[in-house]
This record gives structure tokens, sequence and C-alpha cells, in this order.
């Protein structure tokens, strides 16, 4: 008897590392248009090639081509076009406030705005979506006022949250927006959970799930397809993949399924892959994904191909991980240029009016921030009261909490 080989222990290696040239050989991206879109209500065991491949409408010479083309009128694209804008400019801005010292934290969402700005146009009123701190859009896109945002994010006495939360950890019930967790993961089985409720109540609102591609190594994340699959509950799950968590790339939490949507197949769930970067193909994807969960056919796991441009937040060093020019050569490019290149191509756009744009833009992220800072920033101004403390954890305060707030004095 021969004796067997010493075992080897796997750990998931990125293909590059800082200092190395960028390369992104290994996405293998379809030409646009040519991903089938099948019925509403086909079975998930047909779904095997979505989940491999990536749904896109814009090419490169920014046509809207295929299928899954035709959602949005030339209105609705110049509309999710400015979301997107603002988005990017409130993003500048909040950055800037972070190293001015007027608060303490901050993420960005560079690269990644035709996600939740796009999918937020696919909801209906009373729809809820479960994030994570990197959807902002669908608060821009759902006409959540920027100051009210702003205020949260500096924890001042306007502050809606009442300092209860971290900077850019955003509620917003009548928005269709739940608090956001910082415990990443067990939003994606609160939203099944919400969408479960919904069903027994007989209502007709549907819930949306949200996570990273790092979070999908939680437990959470399983625990929520089973759910899902085994009571068809009336949600969307949607995975973000940028490429990477705060310092590891998105191997790690992927394993060997090939990709994320593959895991859906597993759980009898329909998978999508689609180009997070093309507003028209996100928009597109959601809307079929909603529709599906309306006509109580069920949940569907969306994975979003995307690249985080900028670092994880305020507090991460991005260089220490990955090429610094890696962003550069990323192949689905950025989410606004080739909106507008689209719009610009239909001639419903133009360069000037672009330029226009991106300064009105500005101007009302700049008025929104002064706004917000008169309130109070982290190191001055108003503050929210000690006492907001103690309210709202009860429905009736008790003997113990109001003894504490007595002798704390609020």
């Amino acid at each position: 008897m021969s004796e067997d080989a010493p075992l080897r222990f796997h750990v998931p290696e990125p293909e590059v590392r800082p200092g190395d040239r960028p390369d992104f050989s290994n996405v293998k991206i379809p030409q646009a248009g040519s991903v089938r879109r099948p019925s509403v209500d086909e079975d998930a065991e047909q779904f095997r090639d979505l989940a491999y491949s990536i749904i896109r409408v814009l090419n490169r010479k920014g046509e809207a081509v295929g299928p899954w083309a035709g959602t949005l009128d030339d209105e609705e694209l110049l509309q999710g076009l400015r979301h997107m804008m603002l988005l990017r400019a409130f993003d500048a801005r909040m950055q800037m406030a972070q190293r001015q010292g007027k608060t303490s934290f901050y993420m960005q969402h560079m690269g990644e705005e035709a996600i939740s700005c796009a999918f937020r146009k696919a909801l209906n009123p009373g729809d809820m979506n479960f994030p994570t701190y990197r959807q902002a859009g669908l608060l821009i896109a759902g006409g959540y006022p920027m100051v009210d945002m702003m205020n949260q994010i500096f924890s001042n006495e306007a502050d809606p949250l009442k300092g209860r939360q971290l900077p850019v950890m955003y509620s917003a019930k009548d928005h269709g927006f739940f608090s956001i967790s910082g415990n990443l993961g067990t939003q994606f089985v609160q939203a099944v959970g919400w969408a479960m409720a919904s069903a027994i109540k007989g209502d007709s609102k549907i819930a949306a799930g949200w996570i990273g591609d790092g979070s999908t190594a939680e437990s959470d994340f399983h625990a929520a397809l089973v759910f899902a699959s085994t009571y068809r509950a009336p949600v969307v799950l949607n995975i973000v993949n940028n490429q990477w968590a705060i310092s590891t790339f998105q191997g790690i939490a992927r394993g060997g399924s090939g990709t994320f949507a593959a895991r859906g197949l597993g759980f009898g769930i329909p998978a999508l892959r689609v180009d997070g970067n093309d507003y028209l193909a996100v928009h597109a994807v959601a809307s079929w994904a909603a529709e599906r969960a309306r006509r109580n056919l069920g949940p569907t796991l969306v994975e979003y191909v995307t690249y985080r441009v900028g670092a994880h937040s305020t507090s991460d060093d991005p260089s220490a991980y990955r090429p610094k020019t890696e962003s550069e050569v990323w192949p689905l490019g950025d989410p606004v240029i080739r909106l507008k290149n689209h719009l610009i191509v239909r001639g419903a756009w133009s360069e000037e009016r672009h330029k226009q744009a991106e300064a009105e833009v500005l101007d009302e992220v700049i008025t929104a921030q002064k706004a917000a800072e008169k309130n109070g920033t982290l190191h001055a101004g108003g503050k929210p009261s000690a006492r907001d403390m103690f309210e709202g954890v009860y429905a009736e305060m008790p003997p113990h909490l109001r003894r504490q707030r007595q002798q704390a004095g609020v």
C-alpha cells in the first residue's frame, strides 16, 4: 500500500496584486443584445445559461440592442442620467466633508450608480428595499430629500434618525428603504421575511434584498435562499458583485460556484447576471424580476457585475490590496458615460447639455449641503438630544430606563 500524498489547504488568490498589471481577461463579456430574455414564468431549471452569462443592452456604439431593450423612453432615461449624476456629485461632496472633519465616515458609490438608480424605477410605491450601505441611489431616484440624507451623515440636530445610526446608514420607511444593518447579511433574511409577511397578508407589495459579493459568505445569505425558495417569497434578491470586499477579492466568497448567480440554481431559484454598469439592462432585469414576484411566481436572484472604483469607505486604502490603475481597465466602463453616450446617439442629449447639467447638479448638491450644515456637523452646531436615546425602543418606557433618563438629567 502506497502512502497518500499530504493534503494541501487551498486559499483562492486574486489574478493580480498591487504593482501588477491589471487583467480582466477572465471576465467573459457577451455581445450586447445576445443574451435571451426568458418568459417571466419560465422554470428555474432552465436558467443555467443566464446564471453564467451577462445580460447587456448598450453596445460599444451606445446603441440599445437585443430582447432586453425598450423598457424606457428618452424622458425616463434622461431622468435616470440625472439621478446618477446627482448621486455622483453627492458622493464627491460628502467625501470631501468627511476629509474636512464634518462627519466621521462615508462610503462612495463610484461606478455602481446605475444599479440602485435604475432598480428603484422598477418598483411600486409601498415596495420595500432591504439595502446595504451602497444603495443610496434608491433614495435619490425615489425623491428622498438630499438635505435629510446629509443631516443623517452629519448626525446633527435635524438628523431624522437622531444620531442612532452610523453615517450613511439611512432609514426611510415611506420611501421603501428599510434601516441599514451594520451586521452585513442580515438584511437578506429580513427581505425574505418581509416578503413572506406581505404574501401572508394578501398584500400586493414586494421586497428587494441587497447584499455585496463578500457578504454572500455569511450564513444569512444561504438561509434567505432556503426560505425564499421554500415559500416562494415575492422578493428580488440582489447581489452587487463589485469585485472586492474591503480587502478581499470576490473569489473568496464565491468559492467554486463559478458565479454568484449560479448559487441560486441549487435552491431552485431563477438566477440571472446583468451588466451593472448598463442602466438599461439593470432596469429591464429589475422590471422582469419584479413582475415575476408580483405574479406569485416566487423569488429571483440577480447578480450585478460591476466594479467598485473608489475605496470601500473613507477608512480604507485599496492600493494595499489591488493595482492602483485597475479601475481604468474595467471592461464594462462607466455607467454615467455609457448612458450619456446612448442619449447622444439617440439625439436626446449633447455634450454641451451634459456639461450644463453637471453644473446644475453640483449647484443643487451644494445648496442642500449648506442647508444641512446650518443644522450642525460632527464637531459644530446642534446635536440630537441625549434624551432621544431612550425613545423609540419600547411602546411604553420601562421603569429602569425612566430612572436612567432621570439620572442622566435628560
